[in-house]
């Protein structure tokens, strides 16, 4: 197993991975390849992958914020964790969390915090199984905005 940076030659992968349990569309967008440059110059933010014998079977995203609690460390928000559906079960999602808790704890990271949606009660349970706490009630608020409609920042 490999555990790196995600290249651009992975985004088609990685998108197919977030489209696997219908909350993303698959295929690469304009909107993807800006976000996917954002991430990628970005040094608060890593797309990170796990290879195995060349193929991509896992990600998940590390954001690393800054503020005033946690005695002025940053924390890291874990986003997109998936784990190709048929390699669930083999302790891969494990490994990916293992590593990205790692990582920010080598960081200096005062905490890890994810949110999880509602109906993805395997994950709620796997999370927990890691040693996460269900310690916050998270709320969104979604614009409606489609960004392949809106130019370049």
């Amino acid at each position: 197993m490999i555990f790196r940076e995600a290249t651009r030659q992975d985004l088609p992968v990685v998108l197919a991975l977030l489209a696997d349990d219908g909350t993303e569309r698959a295929g690469v967008s304009g909107a993807h390849e800006r976000a996917f440059a954002a991430i990628e110059a970005d040094v608060r933010n890593e797309l990170l992958v796990l290879v195995d014998a060349d193929e991509v079977v896992g990600c998940l995203q590390l954001t690393y914020v800054p503020g005033l609690g946690q005695g002025g460390r940053e924390r890291a928000l874990v986003e997109a964790v998936r784990i190709r559906a048929d390699r669930r079960g083999d302790g891969l999602g494990a490994e990916l969390m293992r590593l990205a808790v790692e990582r920010a704890r080598g960081r200096g990271c005062g905490l890890v915090q994810l949110t999880s949606n509602k109906r993805r009660g395997a994950a709620h349970r796997f999370y927990e199984r890691l040693g996460f706490a269900r310690s916050h009630e998270g709320f969104k608020l979604h614009l409606g905005q489609d960004p392949d409609q809106h130019p370049e920042p």
